[in-house]
């Protein structure tokens, strides 16, 4: 019997989770390439997912809510003097990467970090355009 409190048992919270943890973890490996370190920081955005699990399923978007706290998850145990300054925002580098990198379309990417295709592709190409200005 599950306990229907506890978000690990939730049948959405499982669901969610073997939906978005291969694309959590391509995108976690582009920025900690030991493969340990990167399921280590998508695990710990996993349990503050289930933590404040009831809040994410009543945001207006839970998948950009969960995505945000994968983000924030990754940005705090990142580094960022391992790599050089960049000109591209955050939010279309990581757009790059879920495509270029992990090898998303646009509407998986819309789907992983819950917006609109469409934004998605504006964004990329924004994204490509700034680093091609380089």
């Amino acid at each position: 019997m599950t306990n229907r409190h506890d978000p690990l048992a939730s049948v959405e919270f499982i669901a969610f989770r073997e939906l978005h943890h291969p694309r959590y973890l391509s995108y976690a490996r582009v920025w900690f390439r030991e493969s340990g370190l990167a399921a280590s920081v998508v695990e710990e955005a996993f349990a503050a997912m289930a933590a404040s699990w009831a809040e994410i399923l009543g945001s207006p978007n839970p998948t950009a809510a969960a995505w945000r706290i994968l983000r924030a998850t990754v940005s705090s145990r990142f580094d960022p003097a391992r790599v050089p300054t960049q000109r591209i925002t955050a939010a279309d580098e990581d757009l790059a990467i879920l495509h270029y990198v992990v090898g998303l379309a646009t509407p998986e990417i819309a789907d992983t970090v819950g917006t609109d295709t469409a934004n998605v592709a504006s964004q990329l190409r924004h994204a490509l355009r700034d680093v091609a200005d380089w």
